[in-house]
């Protein structure tokens, strides 16, 4: 019986159907995890899983179907001299405190011994390290009565948000601060509260990969500042720029800084949605889903040409699907990103070869790259990262400046 409860949870629970999280916080690896009952949202996509098949003891040892609070402490060259890395789950009146994905010892706790001062039956929390906050702090959020909690003296001061709605969860996200109230956002001040611009937002339009737009969503904001991470990015032979993400992508012109929104399936009706890699040669965007090439020329109309889908091993000699795919101006040397790995595959040869293989040490997983007049970019999550060569992208042992996919590519400001 419970497990048929469970099932029709998952089915009857859709985050694009506008959900009301119970929690949101980040993993070690900053991948959002959407709460909501006793399941959860890995991610920007995806459907739902049980809670406790990722965090076993949430379920086994308290027996509660929510989490009421959730959020990640990382702090690296602290004051004594040890990183934290912590997530925090907050349930009724318990803590829970994992390390790398397991339970710390002597955990639960009554929320009074680890966070006094703070009272039970949370509804919202998160991290606010330095310099962001005076001091390292922990924002925790019950009604309209607001908690900064000092987490190294403990002391404890209430606050009042004046300008904010009560949040039902929380989150601390590329530096930013985001109360969620139902399937709305407001991005605040974690000092004083104060919310600037225009808020609140839909949270399926930037923290969500959903099919639709929402009927009042302004679709080339939401793609410009959408958290999601992007799924294929590159620039033409003219210098035209095309990202992509989802159902939608994003499309600049040389020498025009105006962006505008569409979907592939509109502009890709082949293709229908959600592309792997793309990249741009001899007037063509060679566009890869799956196991699947599909060719389209770069010019208006985008004309998908005849015989295409083909195999990607047919096409590009390696078994798709792939994770990324960048050609260099003026070049005839695709390079592949699959897995830890990158290959090039010469595009004059025939039959095309998948060779020379270097392994990617600085990156665990990549989600798009690109080559253009600023080298190679490598985009990860909500970040990207700059290469002057393949050379030292292979040869790279520590990650170069961190860029904002949102704000530093698209001209985002918020």
């Amino acid at each position: 019986m419970k497990l048929l409860a469970h099932l029709l949870c998952l089915f009857h629970h859709d985050r694009c159907e506008g959900l009301e999280m119970d929690a949101v916080a980040v993993n070690e690896d900053g991948i959002p995890y959407f709460f909501k009952g006793d399941h959860l949202y890995k991610g920007f996509h995806g459907k739902a899983e049980l809670s406790n098949e990722t965090f076993a003891e949430l379920d086994d040892l308290h027996h509660v179907g929510h989490v009421d609070a959730a959020f990640r402490l990382h702090c690296v060259n602290s004051p004594e001299h040890e990183d934290y890395d912590f997530i925090f789950f907050f349930l009724d009146d318990k803590v829970f405190k994992y390390t790398k994905g397991k339970l710390d010892d002597g955990y639960p706790k009554d929320i009074s011994e680890v966070f006094p001062g703070i009272p039970d039956h949370l509804d919202a929390a998160v991290w606010c390290p330095v310099p962001e906050c005076d001091v390292p702090t922990v924002i925790f959020f019950k009604g309209n009565e607001i908690y900064h909690f000092n987490f190294k003296s403990k002391a404890v001061e209430e606050k009042e948000f004046q300008s904010m709605p009560n949040c039902t969860s929380a989150l601390r996200f590329m530096e930013h601060y985001y109360c969620f109230h139902g399937h709305m956002f407001s991005k605040f001040d974690p000092k004083t509260g104060e919310v600037h611009g225009k808020y609140p937002k839909e949270a399926r339009d930037f923290f969500m990969r959903c099919s639709k737009f929402s009927d009042d969503s302004n679709h080339v904001e939401r793609e410009r500042c959408s958290r999601v991470h992007l799924d294929a990015i590159t620039t033409d032979n003219a210098g035209n720029m095309y990202a992509f993400r989802g159902h939608h992508f994003l499309h600049k012109d040389e020498g025009n800084d105006t962006l505008t929104a569409d979907t592939i399936e509109n502009a890709f009706k082949e293709l229908h949605s959600e592309v792997d890699a793309v990249f741009s040669h001899d007037g063509h965007l060679y566009m890869i889903k799956d196991d699947q090439v599909f060719l389209y020329k770069e010019s208006e109309p985008r004309t998908h040409l005849e015989g295409y889908p083909k195999p990607v091993k047919e096409e590009l000699g390696i078994e798709g699907p792939i994770d990324a795919a960048f050609v260099c101006q003026d070049h005839h040397i695709a390079h592949i990103v699959k897995g830890h790995s990158l290959y090039d595959v010469d595009l004059n040869a025939s039959p095309r070869v998948a060779a020379n293989e270097r392994p990617l040490a600085v990156f665990k997983k990549v989600d798009a790259a690109m080559c253009g007049p600023q080298g190679i970019r490598v985009f990860v999550g909500n970040h990207f990262y700059e290469f002057e060569s393949t050379m030292i992208l292979t040869g790279a042992r520590l990650l170069p400046e961190q860029h904002r996919v949102s704000m530093e590519l698209f001209g985002c400001d918020h």
